[in-house]
């Protein structure tokens, strides 16, 4: 813990969301910011990790789930006044990070894919996709 942030103790908790309704994905983000919060997360990292989060929400439901209704999104956290994992899983069959393209190359710049991954890797320390590729787990560390 570092000498700014506070002793809020440790949060977790394991959600799944239906995806039926948008206000799940609001409610999930904002009990997560609610903690950054009361960890004493600035603005700057709360921005990071809510950016991320948006992402990895916005990929497993587009992509993962292909907007199916049926299906449904775990999310899982724990936060502590120096860190912050979070991992989002969807119901689809996965997919190989590696072959997404990078956007910041210039022979992908009108290629609409790859920029949320870029986003989580840029606002997070560290992103992982577990196999199939259905699982992303990012930390925060301040």
């Amino acid at each position: 813990m570092t000498d700014d942030a506070p002793d809020c103790g440790v949060h977790e908790e394991r959600l799944v969301l239906s995806m039926r309704r948008r206000e799940e994905l609001d409610r999930v983000e904002g009990r997560i910011v609610d903690v950054l919060r009361r960890c004493g997360f600035d603005d700057h990292a709360r921005f990071s990790i809510l950016t991320a989060l948006e992402e990895a929400l916005s990929n497993a439901v587009l992509h993962g789930n292909c907007n199916d209704p049926a299906k449904a999104l775990t999310v899982e956290y724990s936060a502590d006044a120096s860190t912050v994992a979070i991992v989002v899983q969807d119901e689809g069959v996965g997919f190989d990070p590696a072959s997404v393209p990078d956007p910041t190359r210039p022979e992908n710049v009108d290629i609409p894919s790859g920029r949320g991954i870029m986003l989580m890797r840029a606002y997070m320390t560290e992103v992982e996709f577990d196999p199939p590729g259905n699982r992303v787990r990012m930390t925060y560390r301040r």
